[in-house]
């Protein structure tokens, strides 16, 4: 008998990254190996597990050709493919000091999961006519100065609290607070803004969302029970979390955001035909908004999804103020 898949993990029936990561409560007891492999492995991923996109969603031909377009999404999933193949080898380190076997197995399927976002978004490019025998030098170069200027410090950062300190709430709280919780909401983004361009796009961005959605709310009730547990604790995880945000707020990722955004933008309009009366969010026309709007508003999602998370903590969601934007 075929196990159920859980609605979270269902293709249809989950909910968007943001709505999910506010709203479900999930734990590491409940996202074990055998949830991996009965929910995500043949549940999220059924028909999708080699490009993780159906083989019915197909990349259109404007894609593949020169243009801004095309430029805005190698540049963004070449950027997400590096970012998520060093996610996958920090979370080695968080796997090695797992307090228990629950944690131990959640963040083995986590490590997974980060592996195959890196392999899709690369496979996606090839499926934009990037040369395969040359893929990983051309992600390499196209993206030497945001590694070296955005991804490294951040590296360096968890290293220290999970390699170097051993310090496993403190490593949980950086990567779903501090690197998840930032970048999650620009995951959303794309996943709205690429669907009524590309279904294979779309996808993808789809398929990686609905693990973010686990990601983040495991993680959240990892330390919420930590800090119960372990009272004392509070004051290191708070200064864990200032720390994050001072160095978010020294790295320039704004810039490269906004370059690839005003790309999409000039590209939008060569193809607002196809795009027609979408809608990005409630209201707001995807054609009427601006690259910047955009930035902004997932910085504004940043900020909704992480007032209710800290509050789930029980943790102050001042923490996280961010000394730039104030």
């Amino acid at each position: 008998m075929t196990a159920p898949v859980a609605p979270e993990a269902d293709w249809e029936k989950a909910p968007g990254l943001l709505d999910g990561a506010k709203e479900l409560t999930l734990g590491p007891e409940e996202c074990d190996l055998a949830y991996w492999i009965t929910s995500v492995a043949q549940g999220t991923l059924r028909d999708r597990g080699v490009t993780g996109h159906h083989e019915s969603a197909l990349t259109p031909d404007f894609l593949k050709a020169p243009g801004p377009l095309r430029e805005a999404l190698v540049l963004e999933f070449g950027f997400r493919a590096l970012a998520e193949e060093l996610a996958t080898r920090l979370l080695g380190h968080y796997v090695s000091i797992a307090p228990g076997i629950p944690q131990m197995e959640f963040y083995a399927t986590q490590l997974i999961d980060e592996a195959r976002h890196a392999r899709v978004f690369r496979q996606h490019l090839v499926e934009l006519g990037v040369p395969a025998n040359t893929l990983l030098k051309d992600i390499e170069e196209m993206a030497r100065d945001y590694r070296k200027r955005v991804l490294d410090p951040v590296v360096d950062f968890t290293l220290d609290i999970v390699r170097d300190q051993a310090d496993f709430p403190g490593g949980v709280a950086v990567f779903a607070i501090i690197i998840e919780g930032v970048l999650a909401p620009a995951a959303e983004l794309s996943e709205r803004k690429w669907t009524p361009l590309s279904p294979a796009t779309g996808e993808i961005s789809r398929g990686t969302a609905i693990d973010e959605i686990r990601h983040l709310t495991v993680a959240s009730t990892i330390l919420r029970d930590h800090v119960i547990e372990h009272p004392e604790y509070k004051p290191r995880l708070l200064e864990i979390l200032r720390s994050g945000v001072k160095l978010w707020d020294e790295i320039p990722d704004r810039e490269f955001v906004i370059h690839r955004e005003e790309l999409f933008q000039e590209g939008m309009f060569q193809h607002a035909d196809r795009i027609g009366d979408y809608e990005i969010w409630p209201g707001v026309r995807l054609l009427d908004t601006t690259a910047e709007q955009r930035y902004d508003m997932a910085e504004r999602w940043t900020d909704e999804m992480a007032e209710v998370r800290m509050d789930y903590m029980g943790l102050p969601v001042g923490v996280l103020a961010s000394e730039a934007g104030a």
